[in-house]
């Protein structure tokens, strides 16, 4: 995957993750510039931060429980971003901070 392809994926994912939360309803104000989406909590202020990293072709997850990257891995056919220490899914990781940090129920699949 080159450069282009990376940012065509990962411009795809942001714009998931404000849809979800736009159709979600919850107290959460996101911010998508310079290739990073930055999730506020109205109820304390709290961020929550999604970088690129085309470089390494990672997305680094910036939240209150720590810093996470993700690589996109092919697993059965299907494509998912994946922590790179852990295997955990980024859709699983980012729903877990959002709850977290907001005290609101979003589900995020991708």
């Amino acid at each position: 995957m080159n450069e282009a392809e990376f940012n065509q994926i990962v411009d795809e994912l942001m714009f998931g993750i404000e849809e979800t939360i736009d159709d979600s309803g919850v107290d959460i104000d996101y911010e998508n510039s310079g290739g990073m989406l930055t999730l506020t909590c109205d109820l304390n202020g709290s961020q929550i931060i999604l970088s690129r990293q085309p470089s390494m072709a990672e997305i680094w997850l910036a939240a209150k429980s720590g810093g996470f990257h993700f690589k996109l891995q092919e697993d059965d056919g299907e494509t998912r971003w994946s922590n790179t220490v852990s295997g955990e899914l980024l859709s699983a990781m980012l729903t877990e901070a959002c709850q977290l940090q907001s005290s609101e129920s979003i589900q995020f699949s991708f």
